[in-house]
């Protein structure tokens, strides 16, 4: 807890943001975080609440009122201990988590809740700026060698744990730099790509080996994913080689939206436009780079990949941004009485709504309109609830002008080939089968082989992945010593 009275006496304080016109010309990130001062109050808010439901409520279970504690009484180095001790990349979560902890918070009951992501960003940064991050690699090795397939931060979580105990991890991505869906997923404006590329400097440094541009099994010959590997090699190969092997791939498969004009140019799903913005912002050179310069851009879905595709959007330079969500608009507060301490449905306005976009509730598309062969529009109906369904409301019938549609509906599922070529069952969404038990947890039906984060649970959160990629490792330990150290 900080300061007994703090809660009573001192108001919640935001991270703030860089003006939009300035922020519109670059790709860089624009909050602007708390100093020391403003840390230091804010933590002194976390209330002596008796039980800490904001533990519960974080994935990691980052032990949040301690390191509130300690920022408030100016113990940096101790804080950063303390949330590395359940979370390996604060600088990932303090900056794109949605903070499920804050909706946790106790005083979030009736009053607005303790800053805890803005504290955990403050800790990291401070923490990296005076040099407290360095490698921690094992003294002894175990002669035990895992292979880690998919880089994202399920992949880079299990790589690091694995790699502290003493086994010789080798950690393969199909693209070709690492970090999945942090790298070719979240625009840089979000999170610069150089948080993502010093976590990988110390996983070397830690004994981690990175092989990059290497797919595992076959290739999708319809695939859309970008940036596919130049090497290939076979599951058998890699179940020969190592002594277990960790599946911890991305939910890539796009949701689709199969109405009439589908097939017209100009709509694309966001995972085939977001990750080249990436790729060119990082120095790659692009031929037909999918761009919406001097464009009317409509995005389908109201999540957070749509938020991006609107900013990224922006700038690039369009003349209009729409934003669709086929449900109903949520309430500006949620029923705290009714929701907490769990995750409460209420209108979220991101920072790129902010920069210019018109966003539209209960519509749904029923046709792209073309012309020569382009997208130039969509039919679209409004809808409402009926009895348990969303119907069409009768007369609402519309065309709303578009040069470029994005599909931003979600990912149903892993791309297959990876869990195919393994023979790893799945369960009814596509997913990689496999339980979280205590014991044995993460194992799939194939021997030695496990799986954990988006590739086992669906498409979530980078908190998520981070947890099942430290408990995977866990799992994968006992399952070669016997016995793990590893937390839980």
């Amino acid at each position: 807890m900080g300061k007994i009275t703090g809660f009573m006496e001192i108001e919640r304080i935001e991270e703030g943001y860089k003006p939009v016109p300035e922020r519109l010309k670059n790709y860089k990130e624009f909050v602007v975080g708390l100093d020391d001062a403003q840390a230091n109050k804010q933590a002194a808010r976390c209330m002596d609440c008796g039980t800490p439901f904001c533990n519960n409520g974080c994935p990691v279970n980052n032990i949040i009122p301690d390191f509130n504690d300690l920022v408030y009484s100016n113990n940096w180095k101790a804080a950063i201990d303390t949330l590395h001790s359940t979370n390996n990349f604060p600088e990932f979560t303090g900056r794109i988590c949605p903070a499920p902890c804050e909706a946790a918070c106790t005083l979030n009951v009736n009053d607005e809740a303790v800053g805890i992501k803005s504290i955990e960003h403050a800790i990291i940064d401070r923490a990296w700026h005076e040099g407290w991050v360095k490698p921690q690699p094992s003294l002894v090795k175990t002669g035990k060698k895992v292979a880690v397939v998919g880089s994202g931060p399920a992949g880079m979580a299990a790589a690091q744990q694995l790699a502290r105990v003493g086994h010789d991890v080798t950690l393969f991505e199909k693209n070709d730099r690492i970090g999945g869906l942090l790298r070719y997923g979240i625009p840089d404006f979000k999170m610069e790509k150089t948080h993502i590329d010093r976590r990988a400097e110390q996983l070397v440094a830690e004994g981690v080996t990175i092989r990059t541009s290497v797919l595992i099994g076959e290739m999708p010959k319809d695939s859309k994913v970008t940036n596919w590997a130049k090497e290939t090699i076979s599951a058998a190969q890699l179940q020969k080689d190592f002594d277990a092997v960790l599946l911890t791939g991305g939910s890539e498969q796009s949701r689709d939206l199969p109405v009439p004009g589908r097939d017209l140019d100009g709509i694309h799903f966001a995972m085939e436009f977001l990750p080249q913005q990436n790729k060119v912002n990082a120095g790659d050179k692009l031929k037909g780079q999918l761009r919406a310069d001097g464009k009317h851009v409509i995005v389908i879905g109201g999540g957070d990949t749509g938020s991006d595709c609107v900013g990224t959007s922006n700038r690039h330079g369009a003349v209009s941004v729409t934003q669709f969500e086929v449900m109903p608009e949520p309430p500006v507060e949620e029923n705290r009485p009714m929701t907490w301490p769990y995750w409460p449905l209420k209108l979220r306005t991101s920072s790129s709504h902010e920069e210019g976009c018109e966003r539209v509730f209960s519509i749904s598309t029923k046709e792209f309109i073309g012309e020569k062969g382009k997208v130039s529009g969509l039919k679209t109906v409004q809808v409402e609830f009926k009895d348990g369904k969303l119907v069409d409301v009768p007369g609402s019938e519309q065309v709303l002008k578009a040069d470029l549609v994005l599909l931003a509906m979600g990912f149903v599922n892993p791309v297959a080939t990876v869990l195919e070529a393994f023979g790893v069952d799945k369960d009814a969404r596509g997913n990689a089968k496999a339980n979280t038990d205590f014991t044995g947890g993460y194992a799939t039906n194939v021997p030695k082989v496990f799986a954990a984060g988006d590739i086992r649970r669906g498409q979530s959160l980078v908190v998520w992945a981070i947890r099942e990629g430290r408990q995977a490792a866990r799992s994968v330990d006992e399952y070669l010593m016997g016995d793990s150290q590893l937390p839980r």
